[in-house]
């Protein structure tokens, strides 16, 4: 049997939950456990009903999707959170990232698209590949790299060989079971390498491991 995968639905737009509930609840391996109509509601559902994945709208009253992400990054660490918007500018994009989100994608994404983020944030991944959120990655990497050109302060020159192959590997999308199939190595090993990664780079989760590559150059060396 399929291991069900728990989604906790956030938007202000009635239509956008239903829908979202009628496309996903059929869903081989997803089931919707809630729908919440702001930021504040969607934090409180969160600690009544421990969703596996949070699908979070950013532009929404009493509590926007940033400040809810950062709450539920704080006080439920293993609730993930996917952004779905309709808004992809760059300063959105880097806010959400840093709040802690694990993935972003446009509301004009592929039904599929948003069934494969949210199955890949919940095993770990970070998603940013879709082909609305690839040009969205691709601003972000520029619009670091006109900003960041100067060392880091916490430090990718700390960084072994292999720890920056695993940087790289984060920094496409790939889970821990895929990084290891990659390098060649164990699961046990990556979690060591990440948790060596979140030491060096003074970060605390592997999306900001994400914006730190795009802005510092690391993504693609």
């Amino acid at each position: 049997m399929t291991e069900q995968v728990r989604v906790l639905l956030c938007d202000d737009q009635t239509l956008m939950r239903q829908g979202l509930r009628l496309l996903l609840d059929g869903e081989d391996g997803i089931t919707i456990v809630g729908d919440a109509v702001d930021g504040a509601d969607g934090v409180r559902l969160a600690h009544a009903l421990r969703p596996d994945v949070v699908l979070m709208d950013l532009r929404m009253p009493r509590l926007d999707g940033v400040e809810a992400t950062k709450r539920l990054r704080a006080e439920l660490p293993d609730v993930r959170v996917l952004v779905l918007t309709t808004y992809g500018d760059d300063a959105l994009v880097q806010a959400a990232l840093q709040a802690g989100a694990a993935g972003y994608l446009l509301k004009d994404a592929e039904p599929a698209d948003i069934v494969a983020a949210i199955q890949a944030v919940r095993r770990g991944g970070v998603w940013l590949q879709t082909p609305g959120a690839a040009a969205l990655l691709g601003r972000l990497a520029q619009y670091g790299g006109e900003r960041d050109r100067s060392a880091p302060p916490g430090s990718a020159a700390k960084l072994t060989p292999r720890e920056l192959d695993v940087v790289r590997l984060i920094a496409r999308g790939h889970d821990n079971h895929q990084i290891a199939e990659q390098l060649v190595i164990s699961e046990a090993t990556v979690k060591t390498h990440i948790n060596n990664i979140f030491a060096k780079l003074e970060v605390t989760d592997r999306s900001q491991v994400v914006v730190y590559a795009y802005r510092h150059g690391l993504a693609n060396r």
